[in-house]
C-alpha cells in the first residue's frame, strides 16, 4: 500500500516509550499492533461512539479477524508517531481498515484490520447494522456525525435525563433529587446527539435576572470528554442568549471544569464553594458587541 498522509482523516500522535524498544533502540515489530489499536479507540472517539454502550444498543461486536501488516522504516525511542486509520470497506458483516504509522513525513508501517460484526456471545457473524455502515460513509467523507438540538424540555427530556443521570448520578453521586428542578420546564435545552441517536452532550439556558442567563446542567459522556462536544453545546447556549438580548451569562463551574471554561471566555467571580458535595466557583462572561 502506498499511503499518504493525506489519504487519512483520523490521526492518533503518540510519542514511543523506553519499554518499546530494544537494545538498538528501535521499536519491536509486534508493537505496532499494540499502536493500531490504541489508535482505534481514539477513532471510536472521533465518531462519537461510546464503544460499550453503542455496541450494546447495536446488539453486536467488533471482533478482530486478521491483521497484517507492513514495515518500510523503524521507529525509535522519543520518536513522535502518527497512527492513521480509515475505513476502507464495509462489506456484509465485515469492515476493513486500513492504517499508517508516521514519524513526521516517513512512512514506517502500512497494516490492513479486519473486524468482524458478531454477537458478543456467540461469536458468529451478523450483517454490518446500516446506522453503523452510514456513521463510518459520512466520517469518511467529511460529513457531520453528531447533530445538535435545541428546544424545550417537553420534547427533549428523555434524552436529556439518561445523560443527566448517567452523569450526575451514576458517575458524579449526586442525590436525584438535586439533578433536576423546576427551572427544566421553561430552560432551553442543547443536545448532542450522535449518529446511533443518542445524547452524548447536555446543557440548558435559564433566565437568573433581566439581562442575565444562566447555563447550567452541562454533561457530557464520560469516555468522549475532550472531543469539543462541551464547547458545542456552550456555544450554542451562548449565542441563544446573545440572540434573546441578555448582556451576561453566570455559571457556577465544577473545579475541575474551571480551565474548560475560562478558555471559552469565563472569568471567576467570587470564592470557591461547596454545591451537591463538590467543589464549585462561579463564573461569568460579557455579551455585549458579540
Amino acid at each position: 500500500m502506498n499511503l499518504q498522509r493525506s489519504d487519512f482523516r483520523f490521526s492518533h500522535r503518540m510519542r514511543v516509550r523506553w519499554a518499546e524498544v530494544d537494545m538498538q533502540k528501535i521499536v519491536f515489530n509486534a508493537h505496532y499492533l499494540m499502536y493500531f489499536d490504541n489508535a482505534m479507540g481514539d477513532y471510536w472517539r472521533a465518531l462519537a461512539l461510546p464503544y460499550v454502550p453503542s455496541m450494546q444498543l447495536l446488539d453486536g461486536d467488533m471482533f478482530v479477524k486478521k491483521s497484517t501488516l507492513e514495515y518500510h522504516a523503524s521507529a525509535h525511542y522519543d520518536d513522535v508517531l502518527d497512527v492513521c486509520l480509515k475505513c476502507a470497506r464495509v462489506g456484509t458483516s465485515s469492515v476493513v481498515f486500513q492504517g499508517a504509522v508516521f514519524c513526521g513525513n516517513t512512512l514506517l508501517v502500512t497494516g490492513e484490520l479486519v473486524y468482524v460484526f458478531a454477537d458478543p456471545v456467540a461469536q458468529t457473524s451478523k450483517p454490518v447494522p446500516a446506522a453503523l455502515r452510514s456513521i463510518f460513509e459520512a466520517y469518511e467523507d467529511g460529513q457531520a456525525i453528531t447533530r445538535r438540538e435545541l428546544g424545550a424540555w417537553d420534547v427533549l427530556e428523555s434524552k436529556v435525563s439518561a445523560l443527566r443521570s448517567a452523569v450526575f448520578v451514576d458517575e458524579q453521586g449526586i442525590a436525584e433529587g438535586l439533578v433536576w428542578d423546576r427551572a427544566d420546564a421553561t430552560a432551553l435545552h442543547a443536545v448532542v446527539c450522535n449518529g446511533l441517536g443518542e445524547a452524548i452532550a447536555v446543557g440548558r439556558l435559564v433566565q437568573h435576572a433581566p439581562g442575565v442567563g444562566r447555563i447550567g446542567r452541562m454533561a457530557v459522556t464520560q469516555v468522549l470528554r475532550g472531543t469539543q462536544l462541551g464547547k458545542e453545546v456552550l456555544v450554542a447556549l451562548l449565542a441563544a442568549a446573545h440572540a434573546r438580548g441578555d448582556h451576561e451569562v453566570m455559571l457556577h463551574a465544577q473545579r475541575t471544569a474551571e480551565g474548560f471554561y475560562t478558555r471559552l471566555g469565563f472569568s471567576v467571580s467570587g470564592d470557591p464553594f461547596e454545591e451537591a458535595g463538590i467543589a464549585h466557583v462561579a463564573m461569568v462572561r460579557r455579551l455585549q458587541n458579540e
